[in-house]
């Protein structure tokens, strides 16, 4: 009777382990903000704003990959003077405990950058405040959508393809 006893909590606890997502570290792989519009005196030309995303993820292990958020944003006033260009690679390295292979990539791409965005965000908002011009508030990222265009296209057309690789 005791056997029994033992299989059905080993059993138990088997179907109840802990299903999750836990970030290990959060940086600053590579920041750059050039600046050949300063001084900027001509507040009445305020720059035409141009904002490019990219989310990558590669595996570190059977359970910590690392996500990375890569932001470009470009100013140009009217004259297309560039103002100030800011580039950002923010990453996080996470842990993923007991998720499903056909969830991970998922995971990856949407819920990872979700956690990371606000943290970018004030990095690229505190670059242009201090490169002398007002700070960059970026809008929120529907990283779903961003995920479901990147299902979407095809593998050999996407230049960062690598980055995405997750295996």
């Amino acid at each position: 009777m005791t056997d029994k006893k033992t299989e059905n909590v080993e059993a138990t606890t088997e179907n109840t382990q802990q299903v999750g997502m836990q970030v290990l570290a959060q940086y600053v792989r590579d920041l750059s903000f050039e600046n050949p519009g300063a001084p900027n005196f001509a507040a009445a030309n305020s720059p035409g704003v141009n904002v490019s995303a990219n989310v990558g993820a590669r595996k570190f292990s059977d359970t910590d990959y690392e996500v990375s958020l890569k932001f470009k944003i470009e100013a140009k006033v009217e004259d297309d003077n560039v103002q100030f260009i800011a580039e950002l690679d923010y990453c996080g390295v996470f842990r993923l405990m007991n998720i499903p292979e056909n969830d991970v990539r998922p995971i990856l791409l949407i819920e990872a950058p979700r956690q990371l965005f606000p943290f970018a965000r004030r990095v690229l908002a505190d670059a242009t405040r201090d490169g002398g011009y007002p700070p960059i508030m970026l809008d929120p990222i529907d990283f779903m959508e961003l995920y479901r265009q990147g299902e979407n296209q095809p593998a050999a057309s996407d230049d960062k393809a690598g980055d995405k690789e997750i295996n």
